[in-house]
């Protein structure tokens, strides 16, 4: 396992090199992950124009360890892909996605969190995967199932501990609970036990440094993901680490503080994309750093509408809270 044994999940759309860069500089994450990649789409991209995907972005460069993550249902376009991750981009850690829930990926692609319904089939991906990456570590996330009457949780954990995998992260929720209700830690706890060696990660609900670290010591995990918390607060995983330490965990950023992060955050983004697309894509990263602060709706409806530089600068100056 990594230390300290904390991770940041992969979530599309979000955990790109800005975000991580963000992550990195408030420290305390053993492990960063990107946005998971469609390797049917990095094979054609690389075959037919010699490029690759835009989630790789910042790969090559960026301070180790480092996951990336793909998904698909063909084993040869996923060992390829996994390949290259190893050999080409030297990445740490080459991660499986057999947990994701939306539709595109599950019911269109057949893939995801629809093929918890064949642990062999998952086993099969993961020791093809295994073989091609030849010594860099394959992981793998999946969900308990893919709905209250398909929970295959602990059988797709043997499929992928027998394959050879390296690290299981498990999401507490079947897939057709996207992310509603609540995350089922026992169900954790019984795919923990279920598997001899392979180290397995908890993942749902860390709302707090004080809940990551009750969920790891309560448990048995070896892990603890964090994902959704910490687009709101990226400082977590310090405060995680901290406590995992036996210190004082730091305390949150005040507002002023919290507003100059959102502008970094911004310049990051528009160093990448240019400052048209940076500021659109910003705006859902300024709201997430609104989450559960007075006077967050306001900000959040303004900031939502900014078009431009100047509007985006002047909405979070005037409008995200103060102290």
């Amino acid at each position: 396992m990594v230390d300290p044994p904390v991770l940041q999940a992969p979530m599309a759309g979000y955990t790109n090199y800005a975000y991580r860069q963000v992550v990195r500089e408030f420290g305390g994450a053993g492990l960063l992950a990107t946005e998971m990649i469609a390797a049917r789409s990095a094979v054609w991209l690389e075959s037919e124009r010699g490029e690759h995907p835009d989630r790789l972005w910042g790969v090559r460069e960026e301070p180790r360890p480092l996951a990336v993550q793909m998904w698909d249902n063909d084993p040869e376009n996923l060992s390829r892909v996994g390949r290259r991750l190893a050999r080409d981009f030297r990445v740490s850690v080459v991660d499986l996605n057999f947990g994701c829930p939306v539709r595109q990926v599950t019911q269109k692609a057949h893939s995801g969190s629809w093929l918890l319904q064949d642990p062999e089939r998952v086993g099969a991906i993961v020791r093809r995967v295994v073989d091609a990456c030849d010594g860099t570590p394959v992981t793998a996330k999946i969900r308990l199932g893919c709905g209250p009457t398909c929970q295959t949780g602990v059988e797709v954990a043997q499929r992928v501990e027998e394959a050879g995998a390296a690290c299981l992260t498990v999401h507490g929720r079947v897939a057709s609970q996207f992310f509603k209700g609540r995350a089922d830690w026992d169900a954790i706890t019984d795919i923990k036990r279920s598997v001899s060696r392979m180290p397995v990660v908890g993942n749902g609900d860390i709302t707090s440094a004080e809940v990551a670290v009750a969920r790891l010591r309560e448990t048995g995990v070896d892990g603890i993901m964090v994902a959704r918390e910490a687009l709101a607060k990226p400082w977590i995983f310090a405060q995680i680490a901290a406590l995992l330490r036996g210190e004082p965990p730091p305390s949150d950023p005040t507002l002023a503080e919290q507003r100059e992060l959102v502008l970094h955050h911004y310049d990051l983004v528009c160093r990448r994309f240019g400052v048209e697309r940076g500021t659109l894509l910003m705006r859902k990263f300024a709201c997430s750093y609104a989450q559960g602060i007075s006077g967050a709706r306001e900000f959040r409806a303004a900031v939502s509408r900014t078009l431009s530089r100047e509007e985006f600068l002047d909405v979070v100056q005037t409008k995200f809270p103060h102290d």
